[in-house]
């Protein structure tokens, strides 16, 4: 099973383009904000069969042969005669933000048809208007197979503008035979054996869900008062050395080196770290865990909406679902799925059916929530905050 590189789940590191899209987004309507019948342009899909898909890198299925291979496209190809300028460029979602901004901005093309970035950048792109509502009845796959629980996030609703690609969980992974004991909830971070070898994620929105729960806040509905008095706590943890450092992915490193013996963690990461080392433990607290989503959107002025559209609906056949969710190992977001890799000949194919990382079981189900995005209006003061104790 592969292992995701650095880049998945980037970390926010400044305000950068999230001080950008504060500025524009602070106060009611941006002025960058496009209106709904605004965003479409020309839809040459009929005459030009093709469409551009911009992606992180590692995120798709590969030949074991020809790593340059990708079944699950070629399969759409062959079906439906629409060919795929695939490319791998998205490697930060502030950096992608960045590059796409101008276009947006002035209201000219991006030069992509889809793209996939994290729940918070399409948080983004959805209040600024930059991502165009995609026609449900073109979609029967998505209509029929999409995870119920994420279905209606917060940043959009019913799911207008944006599908999951992927989906994952953040909780705790640990050492459990290096540190002799179980985590059960995130107060267990904090207890002095763990002093000095506990790291928490750098990025606001990779963290805040998490530690909040463990404060007892519903984060589909937190407030910044619940922000704040989390920032409060990690700060005396900070000062007094309990937390060891701020990572991006590379906490997998420390875990698995012995650095740290506990750390939030990524269920996909999980996997693969379990496989190397059965001794390190992945848990979902007691009091909650953050269900996320990386997502594909269309945006403003695609040249090729309807090709686009057909390709999110391929990936939710269940039949495509299972064979990418085989290769990447995060939550699968069609749990049909679940049953086409439960009937494999292949033994480690079918374990996957079975692991809860990748199709949640209902009492895991009910200790996730989709978390409310960090609201545009206080983007910038939170940022600052969090910023200011992670030391960037």
């Amino acid at each position: 099973m592969p292992q995701l590189p650095l880049s998945r789940r980037s970390v926010l590191r400044g305000l950068g383009a999230a001080g950008l899209a504060a500025t524009l987004t602070g106060c009611g309507v941006p002025a960058a904000y496009v209106p709904e019948g605004r965003r479409g342009g020309p839809d040459r899909s009929a005459r030009d069969r093709s469409v551009d898909f911009a992606n992180w890198p590692m995120y798709i299925d590969s030949d074991e042969e020809d790593e340059t291979r990708r079944p699950t496209l070629d399969a759409f190809a062959e079906r439906t005669g629409i060919s795929v300028r695939y490319t791998e460029e998205i490697n930060d979602n502030d950096e992608f933000f960045g590059k796409v901004s101008p276009a947006l901005m002035n209201r000219q093309e991006t030069g992509h048809d889809l793209v996939v970035v994290s729940d918070w950048m399409a948080a983004r792109f959805v209040r600024l208007g930059w991502a165009q509502e995609m026609d449900r009845s073109a979609q029967p796959n998505v209509t029929a197979h999409l995870d119920p629980q994420l279905r209606s996030p917060a940043f959009d609703e019913g799911r207008r503008h944006s599908v999951p690609w992927q989906s994952g969980i953040t909780g705790i992974a640990y050492n459990r035979r290096a540190l002799g004991r179980e985590i059960r909830s995130v107060s267990d971070l904090w207890k002095p054996d763990l002093a000095g070898k506990v790291t928490l994620f750098s990025g606001l929105d990779e963290s805040f869900a998490l530690l909040m729960q463990g404060d007892g806040v519903d984060v589909t509905r937190w407030t910044a008062s619940d922000f704040h008095r989390m920032c409060d706590r990690v700060e005396a943890l900070v000062a007094k050395g309990h937390v060891r450092r701020f990572t991006g992915n590379d906490y997998t490193s420390d875990l698995a080196k012995g650095d740290v013996l506990a750390c939030q963690a990524y269920s996909g990461d999980a996997i693969q770290l379990r496989a190397d080392d059965p001794g390190i433990e992945f848990v979902i607290p007691e009091e909650g865990a953050e269900l996320w989503a990386e997502s594909l959107l269309i945006p403003n002025l695609a040249r090729h909406k309807a090709n686009a559209e057909a390709l999110i609906d391929h990936y939710y056949d269940p039949e495509v679902a299972a064979e990418l969710a085989a290769s990447v190992n995060y939550v699968c977001p069609v749990p049909a799925a679940r049953e086409v890799l439960a009937a494999s000949e292949d033994e480690e194919t079918r374990g996957l059916a079975e692991n809860p990382l990748v199709f949640p079981d209902e009492d895991m189900r009910r200790r996730l929530a989709v978390a409310m995005d960090v609201p545009a209006a206080h983007r910038r003061e939170f940022a600052k905050r969090w910023n200011g104790i992670v030391g960037l």
